[in-house]
Order: C-alpha cells, then structure tokens, then sequence
C-alpha cells in the first residue's frame, strides 16, 4: 500500500537544506524590464533634494513642498498624512503637492489646511491647482505667494508620505535645496524601488533562484535594528533563497509570511513569534559580485532579483510566483536528515503550543508528523503529563505550574517535548526544547465554585458565579489595579460590577486574592444576575473588563457568555414552563371566581332550602326587620319541613286569643 507523503515534506527539506551540486559562475547584472520578481519598498527620511528654513515663522503660514518624481508606469495611488505637532492646528499650514498625472490621496487632522496641487485627489478634497508658473519654478512661486518655505523634499518614487508640522527657528534663514538630504524632523516616506536586477548562470541547469537585499551602510544614519517583513506566493516552490546583507552589527528581525525559503543574513537575526532567540548569522561579502559567488556556491543559479538600498529601519518585500521547468534533471542529493533534526525543525516550524498566563495547550495533527513516522507517544519533560491522543490529533492540556514547566526567560514558558519513536521493537525518544509566548494581555474567565476550577462560559440566572481577571506582567508595577468590569445585555442598561477594585453593588462581592508571584497578579470577586421584574431574560450577554496603570495603559478583555434561565427549555421551542404554569394558574384562578359567583347567586335566591346554619347566618337579621311579615319565616323555607317550591296559598296566621 502505498502511503501519500505529507505536505510538510517538501518544507522540511528546503528549511533543513539539501541542495543539488551547480557551478558558481560569474553572471553580469542586468536591469529587469519584464514584470519583477519582487515588490520592495523601504521606509527613509533622505530625499533627492531638500531643505528646510525658519523664513516662514514670521509669516501667516508654515509652508511645506513635496515635489514628487516617478521612474516608471503605471503611478501608483500617493498617500499623504499630515500630522501637526502636539496635536496643535492653532497655527495656519500650507501643502504644496507637485505630482503631475498622479493620484493622491491627502488626510490631515487639521480642518484648514491649504492645498496646492496639481495632482487628481481621491477622495475628492478642497485644494487650488497650481498655476502655470508655479510649474516652471516651484520654490520661487511658494517663496513670492507665501513670503516663506518651512519645508521643500524631492522623493522619487514614494507611496506613502507622513509629513510632521511644525518650524525649527533655528534652521537657516533660507531654504537651499541639497542633494540627499535629511528630512528626519519633518517627513517619512515609504519608497518603491524599481531598478531591480537580475542574471542567471550560463550553465543553469535547474531553477534554484536567489533574491539579494544589499543595505548600503551611512555612519549618518546609526540603525542597528531593520524590521522585514516578507511574504511568499501561496504556491511557491521550495527551491529559493535570500541573502541579506547589511553591517555586521545589525540585526535583522524578520517577519515571515507565508515564506518556508532558506535565507542567509550577516549580523545577527530573529523571526518574530518564534520560540527562539536572536541567532548569529554568517558574514557575507559585501560586493556585489562577492554575493552572487555566495549564492552559486549554495548551488542557486539564478538570481531572480537583486536589489540595493539605503539602510532602512523597515523594509517590505513580497516575492512572486514566477515559472519554473515542469521537470527537473535527476542529479545527486544529500543524505536524509536524521529524526532529531526532522522533529526538531518540524516542531519549531509548526509551533503547536499555546500559552494564557497560567496554562499551556498543545495540539499536533497526526498527518503534519508524518515526515518523522512512528509516532507512538508525546510528552513533556514530566513523562506523567502525557499526550492524549485520538485518530486525528495529539493533544496536552497543563497548567504553567505542572509538567516541569519553568518560567525564568522573560514572558516565555520553557519546557520540552519527549516524542517517542518505534522502530520495530526498538523504541527511543526524541527531545525538542521549546518556548511557548505568554501574552502579555489580560484574561477573563467565569467559574461555577468559589473553587476557581473548570471555566465556563454560561451565566445562569439568579445563581452565583465567580469572575476571575488576570494578567501575566513581569515586574507589575503596584498601581496595577482593576479599572472596572460591567455585564452588557442587548436591550439593557449596562451593570457595573466593579470599578477600582470595589463592588459597585449589593449583588457583588469582592474575594480574596489569591498569593500572587513578582509575574502574575490574579483577581477575583462573584456576583448574582438577577433580570428585574417584568423584563425579557437574554440569550446571551458580554462581560467586559479593563485593568491598567495609573499611566494610562489600559488592558481589556471580554467575555461572551450564553445566559441560562433554569425556567426556559434550552431549545426554546414550544411553550415554556413558566408559560405553562401561569396559563395553569390563571385556569384555576378563573374558575375559583367563577364558582364563588354562582354560589352567591344560589344562596341569595329566594325559595331554596339551605342548612340550618346558613338559615340563623343570613335570616336572622331580616327577622329583625320586617316583624309585621310572620310569613316570611315559611317563605324562606324556616319550617324544616316546607317544600322546596311552595305552590299552595297558606291559611292566615291564627289570632290570639
């Protein structure tokens, strides 16, 4: 039978690296002029020219200049943002926009900005189009309108600008443009670059490609740290590289999207949200020539782009999917990793752990261990916290106390898993240390006991429960406190249940805090929900709470819980019991009403007989009344033995003698 490989395969071999043999060939760089391979943009404050001045301060405005150039088509979409310093829009301020056939987009916290431009604005803004003579000398025109320029940049290329308001008074008296000038106070833009290049090996004979970013170091410009973020096709071959070049003192942090290729980095680096510290990379030359050799001897015999920038803190680039050969020549290949470095690159690829401030979840599918085959058993250093496992998936569920977990590195949860591998009869066990991220959030849970045990998400009305907030911050400072927790109900008032660390209501208690260590700082109190009289229970309600620092970093969570009424059926269909029940009542209610006022009209009417006892209740005061009448005693049936309807004329009383 034969058995289908994992997807994961193919990964693991690329990360783990196993490249065919290939000649390294000098090739000469050449511009790409079809459709680049890649996308790269960089974040900078030098411009082709610039300047800036204090000439506009004794003016009505501050005046700033952007005069925008582009290497190639089509344009893309220029986004603009203007922010005034300390959020203050007191002071007048003036954009002047040159961007012939571009479209631009312009927003700004300050209402009364003026623009000049003679760019198309989307969304539509109010703006003046610059004359004609404001196009043959810009700088001349601002200075003649306004009397004075602030600021003045050329950038080539850029799609996205934020501008910063504000004058220097000690900048120079005149604005004198300059070659490669440092806009730092005032701008920063976001720059395509578009002069990409590209060469292959003669003799390519396989579609091993490498992408290049060589950072050109300025002493000016002390950047120790770049932020990249790179991101890969969807269905992208396994068979490419990236070098990044910068000074040996740098440190690259990465952020990986979609990407499983090889890379090579000088200095030092990290992919973020990995479990691993910063590694130190390799040194690399820095000529160019020097890096295409370092790409053929990693037998990568194309190089799909290489691309040379200033030193950036941010740089994006985004590879595309390009062609590749249907079938690669047979060559030879590298000897199979061994299961150590499989599992270890495997786990540390998937990253199945997950971290709250005081528990960790591991979740494995079965198909993802596939490349290392033999699976028997997981667990972790304490080899009693063992995995439970189904057909699917192996799963592990612990406290951050329990299962030898350690808590020294900083917001991490340190521990290992032991896999254990069978072979025949042969068993063995493979050891991968990990680093599982605490986040430094707040957490809200709901429990049904004082126990604090086994968190629900239901809300039961009229009952008790316990509310428990919590974060994991290191080293909290001691004004760390709960701002304020409420519970939220479609069609009600908000309810506050606590609001700086007391009860805000009767139905609230705060507890008792449980010992709290220098990284966790726990909350707690319970309260009962009652629905006021008349009112709809909900089906569901959100309970929301913030805690923060008397800085005001404020952190917040919330909690969707399904409300239940013990009255209600849980699928609601049908009538409820409490409907039952009140149609019960007023069934009763009706007809108790009913007989009491058909046993009044019986017993006040004339000529039926009744019992002894009601005749001396209800007769003897009409006895009192009508003492003339003697006949009304066998009328209303005073004589035992009258019939019930007397129908016979009865004789005159007897006189007296």
């Amino acid at each position: 039978m034969c058995r289908r490989s994992s997807p994961l395969l193919p990964l693991l071999l690329a990360l783990l690296g196993r490249p065919d043999p290939a000649p390294a060939e000098h090739c000469d760089l050449q511009p790409v002029t079809a459709e680049p391979p890649v996308t790269l943009s960089y974040t900078t404050s030098t411009v082709l020219r610039g300047c800036s001045s204090s000439s506009s301060t004794n003016t009505q405005h501050e005046v700033h200049v952007l005069s925008i150039q582009w290497s190639k088509t089509p344009v893309p979409m220029l986004n603009v943002s203007i922010t005034p310093h300390a959020d203050d829009c007191t002071r007048r301020a003036a954009l002047i926009l040159h961007c012939p056939q571009c479209s631009a987009s312009i927003t700004s916290t300050c209402q009364d900005l003026l623009i000049h431009t003679d760019a198309y604005l989307s969304p539509k803004a109010q703006s003046t189009e610059l004359p004609e003579a404001a196009k043959g000398d810009l700088l001349n025109w601002v200075q003649n309108t306004y009397g004075g320029i602030t600021s003045y940049s050329e950038l080539k290329d850029p799609q996205r600008i934020h501008l910063h308001l504000g004058e220097n008074s000690s900048s120079p008296l005149n604005c004198v443009p300059q070659k490669d000038f440092d806009a730092t106070p005032h701008l920063e833009a976001e720059v395509l670059f578009r002069e990409v290049k590209g060469c292959s090996s003669s003799s390519a004979h396989n579609a091993r490609a490498a992408h290049i970013v060589q950072l050109l170091h300025k002493p000016s410009l002390p950047i120790t740290e770049v932020n990249l973020t790179l991101s890969c096709p969807e269905q992208q071959p396994n068979n490419q590289i990236l070098l990044l070049q910068g000074p040996a003192n740098l440190t690259w942090l990465l952020m990986l999207n979609n990407c499983s290729l090889q890379f090579l980095a000088s200095g030092t680096y990290k992919i973020l949200h990995f479990p691993v510290g910063p590694l130190r990379g390799e040194q690399l030359p820095d000529t160019e020539q020097g890096l295409i050799a370092k790409a053929f001897e990693k037998n990568y015999s194309i190089i799909a782009s290489y691309s040379t920038i200033p030193i950036s803190p941010h740089i994006t680039l985004k590879i595309h999917e390009r062609e590749v050969p249907r079938k690669l020549p047979a060559g030879p290949t590298s000897a199979a990793p061994s299961p150590d470095i499989m599992s270890s690159t495997l786990l540390l690829m998937l990253r199945p752990w997950k971290c709250t401030d005081d528990t960790m979840e591991i979740v494995i599918a079965r198909s993802h261990l596939e490349p290392i085959k033999d699976v028997v058993n997981i667990t972790l250093r304490d080899i009693s916290c063992q995995a439970e496992k189904n057909a699917t998936h192996f799963m592990l569920h612990t406290l951050l106390s329990h299962c030898g977990t350690s808590l020294e590195s900083h917001g991490h949860a340190n521990n290992e898993l032991i896999l254990s591998l069978s072979k025949g009869s042969v068993l063995r066990s493979v050891r991968v240390a990990f680093q599982c991220p605490i986040p430094r959030e707040l957490f809200l849970r709901l429990f049904p006991t004082a126990a604090f045990e086994a968190p629900q998400t239901e809300l039961e009305v009229n009952k008790e429960v316990f509310v428990q907030a919590s974060m994991h911050l290191e080293d909290y400072p001691a004004d760390l406190q709960l701002k304020e927790c409420y519970l939220m109900a479609p069609g009600m008032e908000p309810l506050l249940l606590v609001q700086g660390n007391k009860a805000q209501s009767s139905s609230v208690a705060m507890l008792e805090e449980p010992p709290s260590n220098r990284a966790r700082k726990v909350w707690r109190f319970r309260f009962t929900y009652t629905i006021p009289e008349g009112r709809h229970v909900p089906f569901s309600a959100t309970l929301k709470c913030k805690a923060g620092l008397q800085n005001n970093t404020i952190f917040e969570k919330v909690l969707e819980v399904k409300v239940k009424d013990i009255w209600r059926p849980p699928n609601n269909q049908g009538l409820g019991l409490s409907a039952v029940l009140g149609i019960t009542f007023g069934a009763f209610l009706i007809g108790a009403l009913l007989t009491a006022g058909l046993w009044y009209i019986y017993s006040h009417t004339p000529g039926f007989h009744h019992g002894t006892s009601l005749r001396e209740q209800q007769h003897q005061p009409q006895h009192r009344q009508h003492p003339e009448h003697p006949l009304l005693h066998q009328q209303h049936g005073l004589t035992p033995s009258a019939p019930l309807l007397a129908v016979t004329p009865l004789p005159p009383p007897a006189q007296p003698p």
